[in-house]
């Protein structure tokens, strides 16, 4: 971008141990001449910079003098490779430049991350994550944001350092369901196994806020119900078929197996709330499988097989259809090693 008429214009940029040059570009050639050059000692690097709604691939330099720089790259590989090589360039310059490796001693460890301090900043109407309306094959999507601009935005503010990070972040969001996928990319992204391939890092992954967050230290705002159950590290997740205990029908429901405290909770995958509709303390219950020949007692209705029975403390009994006897067999050992 230009400094005196704030156009964007193509420039061919040369990194320099020390400075950063450009030159003229057009007709897909460099111009000998050079245009300026950048100071790179104590330069301060802003990737992803967010002061261009519009242009996610923006790239900020701030010199000591204060002079400020926005540099767009054409992809957000070479956004941040250009960022990554430029800050690389800037701690040389430093006089104590013989430091660690960054991945020795920068790591994300998100036991110290508090999700709720990070919800509440992308909540903010300032600085917070920008919704806008999207399409997707047809459909319409509103209030909604990317999953690559979420990204962005989380560098942005310093909760993590590399692009791989916010992923694990954003995918914890997501597990703690203050985000939520919308669209066919981002909710097929989501029923994968491994966590940290469910959130997407790409500008047509959609995602949205779930409906009832509600600021902290907010007048109307109420503990959330089994707050402390749902605290625990998720360890399993998936869809299995439950029994009611009234009407003793069969419903598929989206189990969360946690540790510390050991808890299993089940949620409605039609509604949208993200409070759990059931769960209980894992806390000497019992859990065993139960027999394909026939039909054991206490159940009732269309049994494919695979079950399995849960009793909990209180003698509480829960009868649970997996799809698949190995299905069957990996929830049962990951419950038992929690009771």
């Amino acid at each position: 971008q230009g400094h005196v008429i704030q156009n964007w214009k193509a420039r061919w940029f040369v990194l320099l141990p020390d400075e950063l040059l450009y030159y003229k570009y057009d007709g897909g050639k460099k111009d000998s001449s050079l245009r300026g050059k950048v100071a790179l000692a104590g330069c301060k690097v802003t990737c992803p910079c967010l002061e261009y709604q519009n242009r996610p691939l923006v790239i900020k330099l701030k010199t000591q003098k204060s002079a400020e720089y926005f540099l767009e790259a054409c992809s957000r590989e070479e956004r941040d490779a250009w960022a990554a090589s430029i800050t690389s360039t800037i701690q040389n310059l430093r006089p104590d430049s013989a430091q660690k490796p960054l991945s020795e001693h920068a790591h994300l460890e998100l036991n110290n991350v508090s999700l709720n301090q990070v919800v509440d900043s992308m909540h903010d109407v300032h600085s917070g994550v920008k919704l806008v309306n999207h399409m997707e094959q047809g459909s319409s999507f509103k209030k909604c944001f990317s999953g690559a601009a979420l990204v962005d935005w989380l560098v942005s503010m310093g909760f993590v350092l590399t692009r791989v990070e916010a992923v694990t972040l954003s995918s914890a969001l997501m597990e703690e369901n203050f985000v939520k996928p919308m669209g066919i990319k981002s909710v097929d992204a989501s029923r994968v196994g491994n966590m940290t391939e469910q959130f997407l890092d790409d500008s047509t992954a959609l995602y949205a806020f779930v409906k009832s967050y509600k600021r902290k230290g907010s007048v109307k705002a109420e503990p959330s119900l089994s707050a402390v159950d749902l605290s625990g590290k998720v360890v399993k997740r998936g869809y299995l078929l439950k029994q009611g205990h009234k009407r003793k029908n069969w419903k598929v429901r989206l189990f969360v197996l946690r540790a510390e405290p050991g808890f299993l909770h089940y949620f409605d995958p039609s509604r949208e709330d993200s409070n759990p509709v059931g769960g209980f303390s894992l806390r000497g219950c019992l859990v065993s499988a139960l027999e394909d020949n026939g039909i054991p007692s206490g159940v009732k209705g269309n049994v494919q097989g695979n079950l399995f029975k849960i009793i909990t403390q209180n003698d509480t009994h829960y009868f649970i259809q997996a799809t698949s006897k190995e299905e069957k067999m990996e929830w049962i050992l990951a419950i038992k090693q929690l009771t």
